[in-house]
């Protein structure tokens, strides 16, 4: 089998767990198979090299800042590489150049366009373990990072390119709970979980996987496990929908903290308006989350949506300086709310799922002030005084509780 093989930042966050790493890599290889292994920066280098510009200067290069990122990862592929070639193992490390992973020109969050499979798999043909950085690519002759959970992303687009048997992701987690096991009694660990319900739980809140990294998957049908690098644990293997063995109606409940909501009153009944002010709010990486509109009035709609409170202020200056040609009364916008979500392919036969959900919710004493809903899942926007009532109470409504 050809497996390639993800470690996090923490899986290769000190010297003993490199070592740690290459061991496993090591107990791999002994079982008959080839490997890829791709790598985060360690630890919390990132962080410190991004703490570092910032002392030169408070508006960095955007292709100087990636030139400057990619240097973590690199770090840790060469003392991979060291550390795999102390215990006998042929081993070589390859920047995301080196690996030939081209990406779209943008600086900071590039999205991969292709991988030639080549410098990989001449290196595989003799029988060495390629340590490749994640993050990073190139376009144009710079370099490129993917942005957040681009490691993630690198290895499943690699594992696509390669058409790996399989790829492991390695974390701190030994898998995908039926809800974060900090703050809810009864979470446990999914066997599997489709690519779809992995999707929806990485977009609303699950740091399990990236969303980028479960999307190639599933375009490519990589065979992809989520699994600890601290322990031997069984993971969680994430597959297509159709060859699940049987649909859970709800598979887990996801949290996301500091959301914001905005409502515009007032607008007049034209989608031209609406249309600019997302268009803007977009361009200005506004990330607009649930939306709901509402026509109380011929002459006029209200628009409610949701932002993360980081983007509350931003959001706030662009909707002002809209006003003129939005025509809206006024904005109202409130912080200290969460989102609480819940995820089952099972949701698209059985009828009665999100009265289930907003019964759990009142039961907990949370009131809900927005709602957004898929074929596979069910968003409450509520107050965030109530989330771990009311995660523990929609847990337990639906049974996840019980293993």
């Amino acid at each position: 089998m050809l497996i390639v093989q993800k470690y996090g930042g923490t899986s290769v966050g000190s010297p003993e767990r490199i070592g740690k790493v290459a061991d496993r890599i090591a107990k791999t290889i002994a079982k008959g198979h080839q490997v890829v292994v791709v790598v985060s920066a360690m630890g919390h280098s990132t962080d410190a090299l991004v703490d570092l510009a910032a002392q030169v200067t408070e508006n960095p290069d955007k292709r100087e800042m990636d030139a400057l990122l990619a240097t973590g990862e690199q770090v840790s592929t060469a003392l991979v590489s060291m550390a795999l070639q102390k215990r006998g193992i042929q081993a070589k490390s390859f920047t995301g150049w080196q690996a030939a992973v081209q990406t779209e020109p943008v600086h900071g969050a590039a999205r991969i366009e292709t991988i030639d499979p080549q410098p990989l798999s001449d290196y595989l043909k003799e029988n060495g373990v390629a340590v490749v950085a994640g993050f990073q690519g190139i376009a144009k002759g710079a370099v490129t990072t993917l942005g957040r959970g681009g490691s993630d992303t690198t290895a499943v687009a690699i594992a696509a390119a390669l058409k790996a048997d399989l790829c492991e992701i390695y974390t701190d987690v030994d898998g995908v709970y039926t809800a974060d096991p900090r703050k809810v009694t009864g979470a446990y660990k999914l066997e599997q979980v489709s690519y779809d319900e992995m999707l929806e739980l990485a977009n609303l809140g699950s740091q399990v996987l990236h969303p980028r990294a479960v999307e190639t998957a599933k375009r490519h049908q990589v065979a992809l496990v989520v699994r600890s690098s601290f322990t031997d644990a069984e993971g969680t293997v994430v597959k297509d929908m159709t060859t699940m063995e049987g649909l859970r109606v709800v598979t887990g409940v996801a949290q996301e903290k500091e959301v914001a909501r905005l409502a515009i009153v007032g607008v007049p009944p034209s989608s031209k308006p609406l249309t600019n002010m997302f268009r803007t709010l977009a361009k200005q990486n506004v990330n607009v989350d649930v939306i709901v509109q509402s026509i109380l009035r011929e002459e006029e709609v209200d628009v409610s949506f949701t932002v993360s409170e980081a983007d509350l202020d931003r959001a706030l200056e662009l909707l002002e300086a809209l006003k003129e040609s939005l025509g809206y009364r006024e904005i109202v916008h409130e912080k200290g709310l969460c989102k609480v979500s819940i995820v089952g392919a099972g949701m698209i036969s059985n009828p009665g799922v999100a009265a289930q959900m907003f019964e759990a919710l009142e039961a907990a004493g949370a009131r809900v002030k927005m709602v957004s809903t898929s074929e596979i899942k069910v968003s409450c926007v509520i107050e965030s005084s109530y989330l771990e009532a009311a995660i523990n109470s929609v847990h337990a409504s639906f049974l996840l509780d019980q293993e």
